[in-house]
C-alpha cells in the first residue's frame, strides 16, 4: 500500500528544501509545476490550445512557451486566468495522476506530491497526510524580495494573490517551521520519515 504525502506552501516558504530533503531519503516526488512545464512543451496538446486561446505572441523565437508574455496577459485579468486554468488543470492532473498509478504499481511504500496549490485544487483528498513548508509573513516576505529581485510591493501582490498561508496550516496535517535554519528544517523532515516509516 502505497502511502501519498501532500506537500504545499507559499510561495518562497521553503517547500523546495523540503522536497529536496524527501528525495535523498529515497521517497519519489511528483513535481506539480514541473509536470505543469511538461504539460506544455512544443507539439503538446496543451501548448497549442494555450496559443489557440493566446495567440502566438505567447510562444518564443524557438516554439516554447514565453511564460513572462504569458504571465502578463493572465495575471490581473481573471477571465484570461480562468481559462488559462481550464486549459492547463486537467492536462497537469492528469499526468500527475499518470505518474501516481505507476509508482503505486511498482509497490513503492512512499511517494510525495508536491503541489503549491495541493488544498486550491483539491489534490489534498489523495493525499494519507499534507505537509506544509510553514513560514512567518516577514521571512516570506524577505526572501521573496531576494529570491525574486522584486519590490516588497510586488512582493506582497504575489503573497496575497495566494490562499493564506494561515488557512494553510489549518488544513495541514504537519508543519514543518521552516523560520530557522537549514539543520532545523532537515531535524524536522527527519522525525517526520521516521514516523511515517513506522506506521507502515
Amino acid at each position: 500500500m502505497t502511502k501519498v504525502i501532500g506537500l504545499t506552501g507559499g510561495i518562497a516558504s521553503g517547500k523546495s528544501t523540503i522536497s529536496n530533503i524527501f528525495k535523498e531519503v529515497g521517497w519519489p516526488v511528483i513535481d506539480a509545476d514541473q509536470t505543469a512545464r511538461q504539460v506544455v512543451m512544443p507539439g503538446s496538446l496543451g501548448l497549442a490550445q494555450i496559443v489557440s486561446r493566446f495567440g502566438s505572441q505567447v510562444l518564443q523565437p524557438d516554439g516554447t512557451l514565453d511564460r513572462a508574455a504569458l504571465g502578463s496577459m493572465v495575471f490581473d485579468d481573471p477571465k484570461s486566468l480562468s481559462d488559462l486554468d481550464q486549459i492547463e488543470h486537467p492536462l497537469i492532473m492528469a499526468a500527475i495522476d499518470k505518474q501516481l498509478a505507476s509508482f503505486k504499481k511498482q509497490g513503492l511504500p512512499v511517494v510525495v506530491l508536491d503541489v503549491p496549490l495541493l488544498f486550491e485544487t483539491g489534490m489534498d483528498q489523495e493525499c494519507d497526510l499534507t505537509v506544509l513548508a510553514g513560514v512567518d509573513r516577514k521571512t516570506q516576505l524577505e526572501r521573496l524580495m531576494k529570491r525574486d529581485h522584486c519590490t516588497k510591493a510586488a512582493a506582497l501582490k504575489r503573497i496575497n494573490a495566494q490562499m493564506p498561508l494561515e488557512e494553510k496550516m489549518r488544513r495541514a496535517d504537519v508543519i514543518i517551521d521552516n523560520n530557522g535554519s537549514l539543520a532545523q528544517t532537515r531535524l524536522q523532515v527527519a522525525r517526520l520519515v521516521e514516523r511515517v516509516s513506522q506506521q507502515k
